[in-house]
């Protein structure tokens, strides 16, 4: 039994120092998780809080077999999925592809960026509107897999849905993703010669 597993049992068994250690260990990816999901920091710190108060909760119904890491972002991404749907309304590196097949790299941003500050926000910024107008589920086998490295079955019990549901979401939302991103990139194109068309001299 390593030490995270001693942690597990003995807050199963009522140690309230115990389950703290627990949430100084992955109140980070917690937090994180929820802000991808949410897009805000308030609203993110909310959810990260009432996971940890439904894992305390729920101590009881965790299975030793399953990693606790597993179960921990499952409680967040259903909770962050359930905030969604009441309101009814981002740094991932993944390739993707267009409807012609041909691959689409979207950037890593949590990789080095030598660019500034400023264009690494926006570049976050973008990422996440982005994200917004994915379905609630896929959004969540987006993050789960491709900020958290979750395998599809782990995503699968994470979100009550089977391996073949996540696959069929995954690659639905890839495409999705990438349609938005090339439409922006497009968009962005022209928008830099109109502006470089209208600051031409006339000859």
């Amino acid at each position: 039994m390593n030490e995270e597993q001693t942690w597990v049992s003995q807050a199963q068994q009522g140690d309230d120092e115990a389950f703290t250690r627990l949430v100084e260990t992955y109140q980070t990816p917690v937090f994180n998780l929820c802000y991808r999901m949410l897009g805000e920091p308030e609203l993110a710190e909310d959810a990260a809080q009432e996971t940890f108060l439904r894992a305390y909760q729920h101590l009881h119904r965790y299975d030793r077999k399953r990693p606790f890491a597993t179960w921990l972002l499952s409680i967040a991404a259903h909770y962050c999925i359930d905030r969604l749907r009441r309101r009814k309304f981002s740094m991932f590196s993944m390739d993707a592809e267009d409807e012609e097949g041909n691959s689409i790299e979207l950037p890593d941003l949590d990789a080095p960026n030598p660019e500034s500050e400023t264009v690494k926000g926006q570049m976050q910024e973008r990422i996440h509107a982005m994200l917004k107008d994915l379905d609630n589920t896929d959004r969540a086998a987006i993050i789960m897999r491709y900020w958290y490295d979750y395998s599809e079955k782990e995503i699968a019990e994470s979100l009550n849905l089977t391996v073949s549901a996540v696959k069929s979401r995954l690659h639905r939302a890839r495409k999705e993703l990438a349609g938005m991103w090339q439409e922006e990139e497009e968009d962005d194109l022209l928008a830099e010669m109109e502006r470089r068309h209208h600051e031409s001299p006339a000859f």
